[in-house]
Protein backbone atom coordinates (compact mmCIF):
# COMPACT_ATOMS: atom_id res chain seq x y z
CA UNK A 1 0.00 0.00 0.00
CA UNK A 2 1.40 3.49 -0.99
CA UNK A 3 2.05 5.68 1.91
CA UNK A 4 4.21 8.12 3.15
CA UNK A 5 1.80 11.12 2.08
CA UNK A 6 2.67 13.21 5.60
CA UNK A 7 6.44 12.83 5.12
CA UNK A 8 6.01 14.02 1.54
CA UNK A 9 4.14 17.19 2.92
CA UNK A 10 6.12 17.80 6.09
CA UNK A 11 9.52 17.44 3.65
CA UNK A 12 8.32 19.78 1.12
CA UNK A 13 6.36 22.60 3.65
CA UNK A 14 9.73 24.67 3.42
CA UNK A 15 9.77 24.69 -0.60
CA UNK A 16 5.87 25.22 -1.15
CA UNK A 17 4.66 28.76 -2.23
CA UNK A 18 3.14 30.26 0.11
CA UNK A 19 -0.99 29.33 -1.18
CA UNK A 20 0.59 25.77 -1.34
CA UNK A 21 2.39 26.25 1.96
CA UNK A 22 -1.04 26.79 3.43
CA UNK A 23 -2.61 24.16 2.31
CA UNK A 24 0.09 21.78 3.61
CA UNK A 25 0.19 22.65 6.89
CA UNK A 26 -3.61 22.44 6.88
CA UNK A 27 -3.26 19.11 5.64
CA UNK A 28 -0.65 17.92 7.98
CA UNK A 29 -2.50 19.07 11.13
CA UNK A 30 -6.06 17.73 10.13
CA UNK A 31 -4.89 14.38 7.98
CA UNK A 32 -8.16 12.22 9.06
CA UNK A 33 -10.53 14.85 8.11
CA UNK A 34 -8.90 14.99 4.38
CA UNK A 35 -8.99 11.48 4.12
CA UNK A 36 -12.49 11.81 4.46
CA UNK A 37 -13.10 14.95 2.32
CA UNK A 38 -13.53 15.98 -1.21
CA UNK A 39 -10.83 18.17 -3.06
CA UNK A 40 -13.51 21.02 -2.77
CA UNK A 41 -14.18 20.60 0.95
CA UNK A 42 -10.39 20.34 1.47
CA UNK A 43 -9.41 23.55 -0.22
CA UNK A 44 -12.39 25.00 1.31
CA UNK A 45 -11.47 24.13 4.88
CA UNK A 46 -7.49 25.19 4.04
CA UNK A 47 -8.75 28.83 2.81
CA UNK A 48 -7.21 28.00 -0.43
CA UNK A 49 -8.36 27.47 -4.29
CA UNK A 50 -8.89 23.45 -5.50
CA UNK A 51 -6.36 24.55 -8.10
CA UNK A 52 -3.73 25.12 -5.04
CA UNK A 53 -4.35 21.67 -3.77
CA UNK A 54 -4.13 20.30 -7.28
CA UNK A 55 -0.78 22.11 -7.65
CA UNK A 56 0.55 20.63 -3.83
CA UNK A 57 -0.29 17.06 -5.21
CA UNK A 58 1.94 17.57 -8.38
CA UNK A 59 4.71 19.38 -6.30
CA UNK A 60 4.66 16.49 -3.97
CA UNK A 61 5.31 14.20 -7.66
CA UNK A 62 1.69 12.58 -6.57
CA UNK A 63 -0.72 11.59 -9.95
CA UNK A 64 -3.51 13.66 -7.96
CA UNK A 65 -5.64 14.27 -4.69
CA UNK A 66 -6.60 10.93 -4.44
CA UNK A 67 -3.43 9.49 -4.34
CA UNK A 68 -2.44 11.93 -1.55
CA UNK A 69 -5.31 10.64 -0.16
CA UNK A 70 -4.63 7.29 -0.36
CA UNK A 71 -0.73 7.47 1.13
CA UNK A 72 -2.36 9.97 3.93
CA UNK A 73 -4.75 6.99 5.00
CA UNK A 74 -2.18 4.41 4.94
CA UNK A 75 0.07 7.00 7.04
CA UNK A 76 -2.78 6.71 9.67
CA UNK A 77 -3.38 3.12 9.20
CA UNK A 78 -0.07 2.45 10.80
CA UNK A 79 0.15 4.93 13.06
CA UNK A 80 2.56 7.14 11.17
CA UNK A 81 4.73 9.25 13.94
CA UNK A 82 4.16 12.85 14.18
CA UNK A 83 7.52 15.22 13.33
CA UNK A 84 8.53 15.50 16.53
CA UNK A 85 9.53 11.53 16.80
CA UNK A 86 12.81 12.36 15.63
CA UNK A 87 14.55 12.47 19.21
CA UNK A 88 16.49 15.52 20.46
CA UNK A 89 19.84 14.60 21.43
CA UNK A 90 20.66 16.26 24.46
CA UNK A 91 24.73 16.73 25.24
CA UNK A 92 24.11 16.27 29.08
CA UNK A 93 22.65 12.77 28.21
CA UNK A 94 24.12 9.58 29.19
CA UNK A 95 26.51 7.31 26.63
CA UNK A 96 23.32 4.94 26.28
CA UNK A 97 20.79 7.68 25.64
CA UNK A 98 23.19 9.25 23.12
CA UNK A 99 22.89 5.45 21.36
CA UNK A 100 19.57 5.22 21.62
CA UNK A 101 18.04 9.04 20.33
CA UNK A 102 21.16 8.78 17.46
CA UNK A 103 20.25 5.45 16.03
CA UNK A 104 16.92 6.08 16.46
CA UNK A 105 17.09 9.21 14.39
CA UNK A 106 19.55 7.15 11.22
CA UNK A 107 16.79 4.83 11.26
CA UNK A 108 13.92 7.13 10.99
CA UNK A 109 15.63 9.19 8.30
CA UNK A 110 16.15 6.24 6.06
CA UNK A 111 12.14 5.35 6.66
CA UNK A 112 10.93 8.05 6.01
CA UNK A 113 13.45 8.23 2.65
CA UNK A 114 11.78 5.36 1.52
CA UNK A 115 8.49 7.07 1.36
CA UNK A 116 9.92 9.53 -0.87
CA UNK A 117 12.57 8.06 -3.25
CA UNK A 118 11.14 7.26 -6.44
CA UNK A 119 11.91 3.64 -8.09
CA UNK A 120 11.29 5.79 -11.21
CA UNK A 121 13.66 7.72 -10.68
CA UNK A 122 16.17 4.88 -9.50
CA UNK A 123 16.02 3.17 -12.20
CA UNK A 124 16.35 5.93 -14.84
CA UNK A 125 19.56 7.19 -12.75
CA UNK A 126 21.13 3.44 -12.89
CA UNK A 127 20.73 3.27 -16.40
CA UNK A 128 22.26 6.42 -16.94
CA UNK A 129 24.91 5.65 -15.12
CA UNK A 130 25.60 2.09 -15.70
CA UNK A 131 25.96 3.35 -19.60
CA UNK A 132 28.11 6.57 -19.52
CA UNK A 133 31.60 6.77 -20.47
CA UNK A 134 32.34 9.30 -17.25
CA UNK A 135 30.86 9.76 -14.22
CA UNK A 136 31.59 13.23 -12.11
CA UNK A 137 30.18 13.61 -8.73
CA UNK A 138 29.96 17.03 -7.37
CA UNK A 139 29.43 17.87 -3.72
CA UNK A 140 30.89 20.60 -1.08
CA UNK A 141 31.11 19.80 2.94
CA UNK A 142 29.52 17.25 4.47
CA UNK A 143 27.76 16.33 0.70
CA UNK A 144 31.26 15.69 -0.29
CA UNK A 145 32.01 13.07 2.00
CA UNK A 146 28.52 11.22 -0.06
CA UNK A 147 30.27 12.11 -3.41
CA UNK A 148 33.87 10.55 -2.45
CA UNK A 149 31.97 7.29 -0.88
CA UNK A 150 30.12 7.18 -4.49
CA UNK A 151 33.38 7.29 -6.29
CA UNK A 152 35.25 4.73 -4.28
CA UNK A 153 32.11 2.22 -5.46
CA UNK A 154 32.35 3.09 -8.83
CA UNK A 155 35.83 3.22 -9.29
CA UNK A 156 36.21 -0.34 -7.50
CA UNK A 157 33.71 -1.91 -10.45
CA UNK A 158 35.84 0.03 -13.20
CA UNK A 159 33.58 2.89 -13.90
CA UNK A 160 35.75 6.47 -14.72
CA UNK A 161 34.43 8.34 -11.81
CA UNK A 162 35.87 11.73 -10.74
CA UNK A 163 34.83 13.95 -7.73
CA UNK A 164 34.62 17.46 -8.26
CA UNK A 165 34.34 18.76 -4.37
CA UNK A 166 35.09 22.80 -5.31
CA UNK A 167 34.04 24.91 -7.91
CA UNK A 168 36.90 24.99 -10.27
CA UNK A 169 36.99 21.28 -9.82
CA UNK A 170 33.66 20.55 -10.85
CA UNK A 171 33.35 23.32 -13.30
CA UNK A 172 36.39 22.11 -15.11
CA UNK A 173 35.11 18.63 -14.80
CA UNK A 174 31.79 19.96 -16.01
CA UNK A 175 33.27 21.73 -18.99
CA UNK A 176 34.34 18.82 -20.35
CA UNK A 177 31.57 16.68 -20.68
CA UNK A 178 28.96 15.61 -23.30
CA UNK A 179 25.97 13.69 -23.97
CA UNK A 180 27.98 10.09 -22.91
CA UNK A 181 28.58 11.57 -19.33
CA UNK A 182 26.66 12.17 -15.98
CA UNK A 183 26.76 14.57 -13.97
CA UNK A 184 26.06 13.92 -10.10
CA UNK A 185 25.08 16.46 -7.54
CA UNK A 186 24.89 16.40 -4.30
CA UNK A 187 23.24 18.96 -2.43
CA UNK A 188 21.48 18.49 1.25
CA UNK A 189 19.89 21.64 0.88
CA UNK A 190 19.54 22.08 -2.90
CA UNK A 191 21.04 25.42 -2.63
CA UNK A 192 24.87 24.81 -3.23
CA UNK A 193 25.92 27.41 -5.64
CA UNK A 194 28.69 25.65 -7.03
CA UNK A 195 26.78 22.61 -7.43
CA UNK A 196 24.02 23.73 -9.27
CA UNK A 197 26.34 25.88 -11.42
CA UNK A 198 28.43 23.07 -12.34
CA UNK A 199 25.49 20.51 -13.35
CA UNK A 200 23.80 23.91 -15.39
CA UNK A 201 27.20 23.49 -17.23
CA UNK A 202 27.26 19.93 -17.54
CA UNK A 203 23.73 19.81 -18.86
CA UNK A 204 24.34 22.30 -21.69
CA UNK A 205 27.19 20.37 -22.48
CA UNK A 206 24.63 17.60 -23.09
CA UNK A 207 25.26 15.08 -20.19
CA UNK A 208 22.68 13.60 -18.00
CA UNK A 209 22.53 15.22 -14.56
CA UNK A 210 21.37 13.61 -11.51
CA UNK A 211 20.70 15.67 -8.52
CA UNK A 212 20.78 13.85 -4.73
CA UNK A 213 18.66 16.24 -2.47
CA UNK A 214 16.67 17.02 0.42
CA UNK A 215 12.47 16.27 -0.53
CA UNK A 216 11.39 19.42 -2.74
CA UNK A 217 11.44 22.06 -5.10
CA UNK A 218 15.23 23.69 -5.14
CA UNK A 219 17.87 24.83 -7.55
CA UNK A 220 19.65 21.87 -7.55
CA UNK A 221 16.83 19.85 -8.24
CA UNK A 222 15.97 22.17 -11.01
CA UNK A 223 18.92 21.86 -12.73
CA UNK A 224 18.93 17.98 -13.09
CA UNK A 225 17.17 15.48 -15.26
CA UNK A 226 16.90 13.08 -12.63
CA UNK A 227 16.05 14.00 -9.04
CA UNK A 228 16.53 11.20 -5.89
CA UNK A 229 15.38 12.56 -2.77
CA UNK A 230 16.04 12.16 0.50
CA UNK A 231 13.90 13.10 3.87
CA UNK A 232 14.34 16.71 5.30
CA UNK A 233 12.83 16.20 8.39
CA UNK A 234 16.04 18.04 10.43
CA UNK A 235 15.93 18.94 13.93
CA UNK A 236 18.76 22.06 14.19
CA UNK A 237 20.99 19.78 16.19
CA UNK A 238 21.66 17.30 13.70
CA UNK A 239 21.47 19.66 10.29
CA UNK A 240 23.89 18.73 8.10
CA UNK A 241 25.73 16.04 9.39
CA UNK A 242 23.89 12.99 10.74
CA UNK A 243 20.96 11.52 10.06
CA UNK A 244 20.69 12.91 6.30
CA UNK A 245 24.20 11.94 5.45
CA UNK A 246 22.90 8.31 6.52
CA UNK A 247 19.81 8.10 4.04
CA UNK A 248 22.41 9.51 1.62
CA UNK A 249 24.75 7.16 1.98
CA UNK A 250 21.66 4.54 2.03
CA UNK A 251 21.03 5.74 -1.55
CA UNK A 252 24.57 5.60 -2.83
CA UNK A 253 24.11 1.89 -1.52
CA UNK A 254 20.93 1.45 -3.44
CA UNK A 255 22.88 2.95 -6.99
CA UNK A 256 25.52 1.27 -6.33
CA UNK A 257 23.97 -2.20 -6.13
CA UNK A 258 21.66 -1.25 -8.86
CA UNK A 259 24.83 -0.14 -10.73
CA UNK A 260 27.00 -3.57 -9.85
CA UNK A 261 24.22 -6.56 -10.69
CA UNK A 262 24.13 -5.15 -14.28
CA UNK A 263 26.94 -7.25 -15.99
CA UNK A 264 27.75 -9.34 -12.83
CA UNK A 265 30.32 -11.18 -13.85
CA UNK A 266 32.67 -7.88 -15.10
CA UNK A 267 31.92 -6.49 -11.80
CA UNK A 268 33.06 -9.10 -9.88
CA UNK A 269 35.87 -9.84 -11.96
CA UNK A 270 36.54 -6.10 -11.74
CA UNK A 271 36.30 -5.99 -7.83
CA UNK A 272 38.21 -9.02 -7.76
CA UNK A 273 41.26 -7.18 -9.61
CA UNK A 274 41.00 -4.11 -7.30
CA UNK A 275 40.89 -6.45 -4.10
CA UNK A 276 44.20 -8.13 -5.24
CA UNK A 277 45.74 -4.90 -6.00
CA UNK A 278 44.87 -3.46 -2.82
CA UNK A 279 45.93 -6.53 -0.61
CA UNK A 280 49.14 -6.68 -2.38
CA UNK A 281 50.34 -3.36 -0.99
CA UNK A 282 49.42 -3.66 2.58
Amino acid sequence: MLKGGLVSLRSAISSLKPTEKKAAEYIVEHPEEVVNSSVQRVASMADVSEATIIRLCRSLNFKGFQELKLRIAADLSEGSEPIDSYQEIHIDGTVSDLVASISHNNMRSIQDTLTVLSSEELEKAIRAMSGAKKIAVFGVGASAVIAMDLKQKLTRINYWCETGLGLDEQTTLAANMDERDVAFGISYSGQTLDVIDSLEIARQNGATTISLTRFGSSPVAAAADINLFTSSLENSIRSGAMASRIAQLNVIDILYVGIARGDHERHVRALEKTRKAVRNKR
